[in-house]
């Protein structure tokens, strides 16, 4: 197995280490709305449930399970757009996964706020899901 510290990140960026894990494992606070849609991403893929429910806005947050392991097999992330304004954002991205052997996709415009320095996520609609 690979150093944990040379092992890709699930977002496609650089080793989990320096990409996603210093949020996720290390407590550092994403600068932007993509850093922390990315790094949400990676949450799952990894089964992260606490980041994901720190990172959750209290308004929209769910109070049930979040992250489970249902059988699905992340594939990639492509960010499509951020776009900041202020202390909102919106983050357009597709991310690909199989559940069953069947592929998919997810198509998500991302809503964003910034409260106390911190970014949460707030909710999302589907442009194309079908």
């Amino acid at each position: 197995m690979a150093k944990k510290d040379a092992q890709p990140c699930p977002c496609g960026g650089p080793a989990y280490e320096r990409c996603c894990g210093r949020f996720i494992d290390h407590g550092e606070i994403p600068e932007s709305a993509e850093q922390l849609m990315r790094s949400r991403y990676s949450a799952y893929v990894l089964q992260k449930e606490p980041y994901l429910k720190a990172t959750w806005h209290p308004s929209t947050r769910p109070a049930d399970v979040i992250a489970q392991d249902d059988g699905t097999k992340w594939l990639g992330l492509e960010v499509k757009k951020h776009v900041p304004a202020g202390d909102d954002a919106t983050v357009e991205f597709v991310a690909r996964y199989k559940i069953g052997g069947r592929a998919h996709r997810l198509h998500e415009v991302s809503r964003f706020v910034r409260e106390d320095g911190r970014w949460f996520y707030v909710d999302g609609n589907f442009p194309d899901n079908k």
